[in-house]
């Protein structure tokens, strides 16, 4: 399984499939996409608005003229004869009260041909020009013209006049150079096109950075998944930040934490199992080739060696799987317990491993949420502990309190007690004290490490530390929940 894992992750890392384009490549490639395109299509949208706001303009200016030469029509009289003007004096009249813009040019056109225009054109006398307002000039109406200076619109208001000599007809012709005001337009819009491009560019790089900055815990963790392998899992990535980046990594150094735990602990499984087993099997296998057939006595003795050993085994087997699984969630069935109860209960199975002298010092009443088989095994493993460090008629007192919040048990004894150099170093998995006592006992060096397991699993801790009268008491602490009732205090010994 090590194997197949470690050639999965260097498949991972060299693999030429999976290369390509980066995310961060691909992140400054749409940003740069998207602010292109609303750039583009803000610039196309003001052109097309500015563009018809010309337009119009130009409309208006038109329109503002023919007004004007409306009201001269209709009011004005010449001032040298007093009487209503004549078509070519209203004209001529008109152009020389008004001043065109920059961008109009005003002709007036009698009887097919200009006779003034203002200001200074050669446009009027070029024939392009003649031919397209020949018929405007008598309809009325606007056309558009395409010449050398650009695009021209000519609006034309016709006036006809009877007379004794007959009919005299006229226009007034408005030109308007649309291209000079277009012409600042586009200038405008040139304009905007660099300044928008420049911008485009300013935000592609900051987009580049900044999705680098971004995406730097990343490619760390990119680079920490490729350096993980079965045999090495101390990798670990910088945490820094508060973003979602941020708990990714924290949450990967926290999954590696726990991959590392459980290849540490598959790999002490195996190395205390060999090492355990290893002398139970040799013990076996040298009797047996020792063994003497003809000898009904021998072989009776070796039987019962071997199994013995062989009920160690299954023990040592059993221990091992319980230390390896105490951190599996389905190691605990957790649920509602009354403590006095199972205290009472704990006392009175402890009473028949040995003849000791028993005793409830106290049993803590209240519910709390544990996981009752379990902390029975435990503490029945710390009563068979003091039993090996007793003698028969010493006492033996089991216990339960309530103490800022937290539930503790204890197995108290009148032992040698434990020395203060040892008393972490026992709860090691074949761990065993340096002191003896008159009931000392060989064991395997786990009841104590189970212990530690089921506290840690309950989220306690177990410890020891000296009694009154002398002796040892172990205690397990565990953080559980109860129903709200007032606790008891911490018992006197």
């Amino acid at each position: 399984m090590m194997t197949t894992m470690t050639a999965t992750t260097a498949m991972t890392t060299t693999d030429p499939r999976h290369r390509g384009l980066s995310v961060r490549a691909r992140i400054t490639a749409s940003v740069a996409l998207l602010v292109t395109l609303a750039l583009a299509g803000a610039g196309l949208i003001v052109y097309a608005v500015e563009l018809n706001r010309v337009d119009a303009a130009t409309t208006r200016e038109t329109e503002q003229e023919l007004d004007e030469f409306a009201r001269l029509r209709e009011e004005g009289v010449n001032p040298e004869t007093g009487a209503p003007f004549e078509v070519e004096g209203l004209l001529v009249t008109f152009l020389r009260r008004n001043v065109p813009d920059d961008d109009e040019l005003l002709v007036a056109w009698v009887d097919g041909k200009p006779r003034a225009h203002f200001p200074k054109d050669p446009l009027v006398d070029s024939t392009q020009f003649r031919a397209a307002v020949e018929r405007l000039a008598v309809d009325g109406g606007t056309t558009y013209l395409d010449t050398a200076a650009g695009e021209l619109r000519i609006t034309s208001q016709p006036v006809r006049q009877d007379t004794a000599r007959g009919t005299v007809e006229g226009a007034l012709l408005v030109v308007s150079y649309l291209d000079e005001d277009r012409a600042e337009l586009r200038s405008t819009m040139r304009t905007y096109t660099i300044v928008a491009g420049l911008l485009a560019l300013l935000v592609t790089l900051v987009a580049a950075w900044q999705s680098g900055r971004l995406l730097a815990p990343l490619t760390r963790l990119r680079h920490a998944t490729g350096a993980v392998s079965a045999t090495d899992l101390s990798a670990r990535l910088p945490e820094s930040g508060n973003d979602d980046i941020s708990a990714l990594t924290r949450n990967f150094n926290d999954m590696l934490a726990r991959l590392e735990q459980a290849f540490s602990d598959q790999r002490q499984f195996l190395d205390d199992a060999g090492h355990e087993l290893r002398t139970p099997l040799t013990i076996i296998g040298g009797h047996l080739e020792l063994l003497d057939e003809s000898d009904p006595a021998e072989v009776e003795q070796t039987r019962r060696l071997a199994l013995d050993e062989v009920d160690r085994m299954s023990r040592l087997v059993g221990d091992l799987i319980l230390l390896a699984k105490h951190d599996r969630p389905d190691f605990l069935t957790l649920e509602e317990v009354d403590v006095d109860t199972l205290t009472e209960d704990i006392l009175a199975k402890a009473s028949a491993l040995a003849d000791r002298d028993w005793h409830l010092d106290a049993a803590t009443p209240g519910t709390w949420r544990l996981d009752p088989q379990r902390v029975t095994q435990a503490m029945l493993q710390l009563c068979d502990n003091a039993v090996g460090h007793t003698a028969p008629g010493d006492r033996i007192a089991v216990g339960s309190a309530e103490v800022g919040g937290t539930l503790r048990l204890w197995v108290r004894d009148t032992g040698p007690g434990v020395p203060a150099e040892d008393r972490e170093r026992i709860f090691e998995r074949f761990a065993r004290g340096s002191e003896t006592g008159s009931g000392d006992r060989p064991g395997l060096g786990l009841g104590l490490a189970i212990v530690s397991a089921i506290a840690t699993a309950h989220g306690g801790t177990v410890g020891v530390e000296d009694a009154t009268p002398p002796g040892a008491r172990f205690t397990i602490t565990l953080p559980a929940r109860r129903d709200p009732h007032e606790g008891e205090a911490w018992p006197a010994s």
